[in-house]
């Protein structure tokens, strides 16, 4: 299957002070969805602890996209840290810090340092919806059927 070729889109990035020896976010190989974003501080986060991790970055998404925080794999297996509102979004209007909430779930305390990869950030695009007011919807094969109707988990069957 072939790929198109598409152009980069343009994010505008501001280092804040104090931050302007940390790199870029940074996509670790030609295949990556995510770029990887760094720590511009220091904090331990404790068992079922959450914080707002500093990047000391702020940007400017262009309209109609969208940038998704989402965890490192890594240190969800190993240490039990995520993002606990995975995908966070960072709206095109937003033009504070780029911060990531961080949690973990894990049983030991976590250290976090200035220049640690913390999250990866994938850029999206933003399709608004308009809401259509109607007295009826149309029917479905599923219906009202909700959370596990569907099957596929052993647990759910009989």
């Amino acid at each position: 299957m072939h790929s198109p070729e598409t152009a980069a889109v343009p994010v505008r990035v501001k280092r804040l002070p104090g931050a302007g020896d940390l790199p870029l976010p940074a996509y670790a190989t030609a295949g990556a969805a995510g770029m990887d974003v760094v720590s511009a501080e220091d904090v331990t986060l404790a068992p079922g602890a959450r914080h707002a991790v500093a990047t000391g970055l702020a940007v400017a998404i262009p309209q109609g996209f969208e940038i998704q925080v989402r965890p490192r794999s890594g240190l969800a297996l190993k240490h039990g840290v995520t993002v606990p509102n995975t995908p966070g979004t960072i709206d095109s209007d937003y033009r504070g810090e780029l911060k990531v909430i961080l949690i973990n779930l894990g049983a030991e305390p976590f250290a976090i340092r200035r220049g640690d990869r913390v999250a990866q950030l994938v850029l999206a695009p933003v399709t608004q919806a308009s809401w259509l007011e109607v007295d009826e919807l149309d029917e479905t094969a599923r219906g009202e059927g909700g959370f596990g109707s569907t099957g596929g988990v052993v647990a759910f069957s009989g």
